[in-house]
């Protein structure tokens, strides 16, 4: 019987396999890496807001605490996004007139809040709890990265699940003394590791990676 098939064929066969498996690997590497992208992500993309508010100005040059803006940090699963009345309670003495702060103004006059574009927007199945964090020695900066720089707001983490367990895993890597947690520039010690053991055993904190820690 004649042969059917060129005897290249097998080779034929063997080099549209190994294509074919490498054209499966690089598209699951191209689609990690841009679900990893700024382009998904939105890391290091500064959001436009209804006024152009300066993290660097209030809390790199005027030294303004967290706390005064966020105001449920400690105490509420959300941070807290300052009222009109806070801006205004130094806005109408400082730049009082300023073209730039008129929607802010305007907010003050007719009571309407300011429509702020959320940066840290997590989604609605992920539970997240400010309060237990910060009391726990979580760091402001740890999260949201070095605000006292940063003109325009914008994220320094991805928020996704695998950058949160990082911390969750092995919390003894992160976790700094309460009375450094809203300070944006602190550094940690060379001996974080030894000092962050000692931490987590003093704040009684728990290596929680079960799903329902936050996914409620």
């Amino acid at each position: 019987m004649a042969q059917v098939f060129h005897r290249s064929a097998n080779s034929l066969a063997k080099v549209s396999i190994v294509a074919l498996v490498l054209l499966l690997a690089g598209t699951v590497w191209a689609a990690y890496k841009i679900n990893g992208g700024t382009f998904i992500t939105d890391v290091n993309v500064a959001r436009e807001q209804p006024v152009p508010f300066s993290h660097k100005h209030h809390v790199g040059d005027d030294g303004i605490d967290c706390r005064y803006c966020h105001t449920s940090v400690e105490t509420s699963s959300f941070a807290g996004v300052p009222s009109t009345d806070t801006c205004m309670s130094c806005h109408s003495q400082i730049w009082a007139n300023a073209a730039l702060l008129e929607p802010v103004r305007a907010s003050f006059r007719t009571g309407q809040s300011l429509e702020w574009t959320r940066v840290h927007d997590l989604p609605d199945f992920v539970y997240f709890n400010h309060s237990i964090h910060v009391n726990k020695g979580i760091g402001c900066s740890t999260c949201h990265g070095r605000v006292d720089r940063m003109p325009l707001m914008f994220k320094v983490n991805t928020l996704y699940m695998q950058w949160c367990l990082e911390c969750h895993r092995n919390p003894a890597q992160y976790v700094r003394p309460r009375d450094q947690v809203f300070n944006v520039a602190y550094q940690y010690p060379g001996n974080q590791l030894e000092v962050g053991a000692r931490l987590v055993r003093e704040y009684k904190i728990q290596s929680l990676t079960d799903c329902v820690t936050c996914h409620r």
